[in-house]
């Protein structure tokens, strides 16, 4: 089963939201993304550590820009007993079609076990 993902709030709209949309209506190798703000338990403006639970609930790994914050607020996670499928950070300056490219590998040829209460830089 692919792996599936939720985009943080402040990629909602941008370049990667569209690039993702787009490719997934060529049918080859679609990626089950969400957002923030899309499923009325996660709405926009939901904290850190409200999205870090809501997609350990919903087994989504979490797709994000927030380098700043978010490692710690998944370790405060971790260590009361959280868990997580992951945080995936996109590096600054990356080129869109390469993260798009990340995503695609890590959700058809990804291992859960290697994402699980961990961050991974992208791409």
């Amino acid at each position: 089963m692919p792996l599936r993902f939720v985009l943080d709030e402040h990629l909602r709209g941008g370049a990667l939201w569209k690039a993702i949309q787009q490719h997934n209506s060529a049918g080859i190798d679609p990626i089950d993304v969400i957002r923030v703000g899309d499923p009325n338990d996660l709405p926009n403006g939901s904290t850190d550590p409200e999205v870090l639970r809501w997609s350990w609930l919903n087994d989504r790994i979490l797709v994000s820009l927030d380098r700043r914050t978010l490692p710690a607020h998944l370790a405060i996670h971790v260590q009361t007993n959280g868990r997580s499928p992951g945080v995936l950070i996109v590096r600054p300056g990356s080129m869109t079609s390469r993260v798009l490219f990340s995503l695609v590998l890590i959700a058809h040829a990804g291992d859960s076990a290697d994402y699980q209460d961990r961050i991974e830089y992208i791409p």
